[in-house]
């Protein structure tokens, strides 16, 4: 089942119309490549171009019988053609048709894919800004570590996303690589020219070396880019999930008129989405292992690979396609709460500024260690019974005889913690 958030154009990618459609491709690159070299008539190579049709279900039907992919596919091909078919898939094996036709099919892919990630980014650039000096308390082991904003959030998103593209304009730039070089990869049955011929014409280069296959190092590295890119949406839907917790409450995924959250409890407002995206990208990275694992075969070649990868490609790109697509859709229209970050500021009662008046009091003259035990046991004090954490300060003898009450009040200006923002924009947006 293809999920409702994926292009269809995806889908059809791994449609059998359109991967016989690029076998009969290949095959018909090749025949010309023979022709250039005057092995196929221009006459049957004019018949075969106008010819050469095939019939899914006469496949299907004759691949009952010699329970062989290509065998059928080229019976039916043949069928359409007449006697001219017996120049077709002359010299080659059955995976020179296959390992070029899916390098063709994981390019289109990667091609969607590509295109889906620079929308993501538009979003995450445009909430980026948006949010620039919202100001949000910062987490570290999900406990309040100092202020950030909101928008450096997105930022950080923007700037990862950015690297996936990169690594998946990379994953298709490895993958386009076909090869027609017979049985065991050594041209015994053809000249290496049917393969140049074919590559140029398909959009491909020559694989430079390779056995009766082409090796699964690159698929795996195509494989591996779609889970860096899964977790990478992950990252931001764990991240959705916990500031829509009721303690939390900072953001909301999107929730449609007419939408109901819970068969029990009309109340419910659950991240369903983003609980989706989290368990999506299980399925992705488990995938990608399952590539690494096709990487070592016997010999020249064996089909343990070939299982694996009539699911894994198909279903990873179509789920990352759907992926991107309802992430995107989800941030484009986030419910964002600024006051109810404002509140959750303040409920440390002001302790994320432990540091900076650590800090102050070494500048004063006093050691670190001194300064930290200080300011610890006011910090603790300020914890245990919910005061602000300023008011202790002032109050503390010992802190006094180091800091003003107009220096302590001073450590508390939330501005500090925001005067490089401009800074990181700069770096990441240019």
């Amino acid at each position: 089942m293809i999920p409702r958030y994926s292009r269809p154009e995806m889908a059809k990618i791994w449609e059998p119309e359109n991967k016989f459609r690029k076998w009969l491709d290949v095959e018909i690159a090749a025949c010309e490549a023979w022709a250039k070299l005057g092995e196929i008539p221009k006459k049957s190579l004019a018949a075969i171009k106008k010819r050469a049709k095939f019939n899914i279900r006469r496949i299907d039907r004759i691949e009952k019988t010699v329970k062989h992919d290509v065998i059928a596919f080229l019976t039916s091909v043949a069928e359409n053609v007449g006697a001219d078919s017996r120049y077709i898939h002359k010299g080659l094996t059955s995976s020179d048709i296959l390992d070029t036709a899916l390098a063709i099919q994981m390019r289109e892919a990667a091609d969607i894919i590509i295109g889906d990630i620079r929308e993501l980014m538009e979003v995450l650039k445009d909430n980026a800004y948006k949010y620039k000096d919202t100001l949000q308390m910062g987490r570290s082991h999900g406990i309040h570590a100092e202020p950030t904003t909101f928008g450096l959030t997105f930022a950080l998103w923007y700037e990862e996303m950015k690297r996936n593209l990169g690594r998946m304009e990379t994953a298709a730039e490895t993958i386009s690589y076909g090869q027609l070089s017979g049985p065991v990869g050594t041209f015994s049955s053809l000249p290496p020219f049917i393969e140049k011929y074919a590559c140029r014409k398909l959009g491909l280069k020559p694989a430079p070396v390779s056995t009766q296959i082409i090796q699964r190092d690159r698929h795996a590295e195509y494989m591996a880019a779609l889970a860096l890119i899964a977790g990478a949406i992950e990252k931001m839907a764990v991240e959705i999930r916990h500031l829509q917790r009721t303690e939390v409450l900072e953001a909301e995924e999107p929730f449609e008129k007419g939408q109901k959250g819970s068969s029990a409890m009309p109340h419910k407002r659950n991240p369903i989405g983003s609980e989706n995206l989290s368990g999506l990208a299980r399925v992705v990275r488990s995938n990608a292992m399952a590539a690494l694992e096709n990487i070592p075969l016997w010999h020249e070649r064996d089909i343990s690979h070939s299982s694996v990868e009539r699911i894994i490609i198909p279903d990873s790109t179509i789920l990352i396609d759907y992926m991107l697509a309802r992430l995107t859709g989800i941030l484009r229209g986030l419910q964002v709460y600024p006051e109810r970050m404002k509140e959750n500021i303040d409920r440390s009662y002001g302790l994320f500024c432990s540091q900076r008046v650590l800090i102050k009091l070494t500048e004063k003259g006093l050691s670190r260690e001194n300064a930290y035990r200080l300011v610890q046991q006011r910090a603790m004090q300020s914890w245990r019974q919910r005061k602000p954490f300023r008011d202790l300060l002032k109050k503390d003898r010992l802190i006094k005889k180091y800091l003003s009450v107009e220096e302590i009040d001073a450590l508390f200006d939330l501005s500090f913690y925001t005067k490089n923002v401009d800074y990181i924009f700069k770096r990441v947006f240019g």
